[in-house]
């Protein structure tokens, strides 16, 4: 297999963000999956901190929402040009990176 380019983007949310009234992201991955994105994944951390915050973890008898949510998505340049405007619109003030990746295994079709 001939390596195959595409890019990742990993969005750095609370559990506590929402948009209008729901849970971000799920708003966020209903939307990819709306627009047809290759593959998006969220993971509910254990423990992690914003900004230059105190460390908020699960063992915590309140945590507060607060805890941090990473969603990560990849697919073709073409597509997260394309889709990223709104992610930016809806996680507003949210730290978002995009990285170009080389896809080792599989493929995006």
């Amino acid at each position: 297999m001939v390596d195959t380019m595409a890019v990742q983007v990993t969005i750095y949310l609370s559990e506590s963000d929402k948009w209008q009234k729901r849970p971000l992201h799920l708003e966020i991955l209903n939307y990819l999956r709306e627009e047809n994105v290759y593959s998006a994944t969220v993971f509910h951390a254990v423990a992690g901190f914003f900004g230059r915050q105190r460390v908020k973890t699960a063992s915590l008898v309140d945590a507060g929402g607060k805890l941090p949510i990473v969603l990560i998505f990849v697919d073709t340049d073409e597509h997260v040009g394309r889709v990223l405007p709104k992610i930016k619109e809806m996680a507003a003030q949210r730290l978002i990176v995009r990285e170009n990746v080389v896809l080792e295994q599989g493929s995006l079709d």
